[in-house]
């Protein structure tokens, strides 16, 4: 796992910034792995005590590298562009991006060492090539660097909020009907509700996130593109990366991403959809080719299980 530091990061203990970063994981566990040397700072060792600079690019390992190490699988790969230094892909959802607990096989970097053999050895053995991670149930664009340089200049741009990621989703109810939530902006001559609110580990459940007062920063802009009395197609780019971030954050404003029962959605009545699926999908990313700085635009295809749910709800 690569997390970037943010400059707002800056002066936070390592193991402090870490539990904040990783939710799902306690702070002695996160200590008990930089003592074992799975966590490194760059290039270098890592202390808990450290304090951060901001920029700091971290690899954490949670199990050891010699024990488990990825394996290739031929597993399909719809890919949307690939170059010298990346490639991205259009995840379906259901398909976990990198092994964790419970999760060793049939994963998006079994199948990237399938077709593309080397990547970046910066996430460590598990996570070969992987800059950004996308939930198991959202579908859509991501990227892996084939390379080190690659994915350190990727990782930068990530970190100083350059690349922007736009994401559709299926919301229950019309969030424009409750446009106080937030503040209205124009950006690109398209307006948007802006939604900023911190982000920290729900205190009554590990697996949630909460908009938490003394949380992480987290900003989302919304629009509404079509919407009927209970359903809505949304919309959405996040200029910062939190866990589970949009998916906190419509559900803190009352319009949870349809399906999604860990934050809310209640159930669809008269539509079968799967148990664990949700509809919220990484519609396009922009970012800078590493090499050549050329401003690169990448969009992914909404999957069929997501449009014909678009169009039995009426959208």
């Amino acid at each position: 796992m690569t997390i970037v530091a943010e400059l707002a990061d800056a002066g936070k203990r390592l193991d402090r910034f870490l539990a904040q970063s990783m939710p799902d994981t306690s702070r002695a566990r996160i200590q008990e792995w930089i003592r074992d040397g799975r966590v490194r700072v760059g290039s270098g060792p890592a202390k808990a005590s450290a304090k951060l600079k901001g920029g700091e690019v971290i690899s954490v390992s949670p199990v050891p590298a010699k024990l488990l190490r990825a394996a290739p699988e031929n597993i399909p790969l719809d890919i949307l562009h690939e170059d010298d230094d990346l490639v991205a892909i259009n995840k379906p959802a259901g398909m976990v991006v990198h092994a964790g607990a419970g999760c060793s096989e049939g994963t998006l970097v079994n199948a990237l060492l399938h077709h593309f053999g080397k990547l970046s050895s910066v996430g460590g053995n598990l996570r070969p090539g992987i800059v950004h991670r996308l939930d198991r149930f959202t579908s859509g664009v991501i990227l892996a660097a084939k390379h080190d340089a690659a994915h350190r200049a990727l990782a930068r741009q990530f970190q100083s909020r350059k690349v922007r990621k736009t994401y559709r989703a299926l919301v229950q109810g019309n969030p424009a009907a409750h446009a106080g939530h937030g503040r209205t902006v124009e950006v690109e001559g398209v307006r948007w509700l802006r939604l900023e609110m911190p982000i920290a580990r729900d205190r009554r459940a590990r697996v949630r996130m909460a908009a938490r007062r003394r949380g992480r920063m987290a900003q989302t802009d919304l629009r509404v593109l079509r919407s009927t009395e209970r359903f809505s197609l949304v919309e959405l780019r996040i200029a910062t990366g939190r866990t589970h971030q949009i998916r906190v954050h419509m559900s803190a404003i009352g319009h949870p991403v349809v399906g999604d029962r860990l934050y809310g959605a209640a159930r669809v009545p008269a539509v079968k959809t799967p148990s664990e699926r949700f509809y919220l999908h990484a519609r396009e990313i922009r970012f800078h080719q590493p090499s050549s700085g050329e401003i690169l635009t990448v969009a992914a295809p909404l999957g069929s299980d997501f449009t014909e749910l678009t169009r039995e709800l009426g959208l």
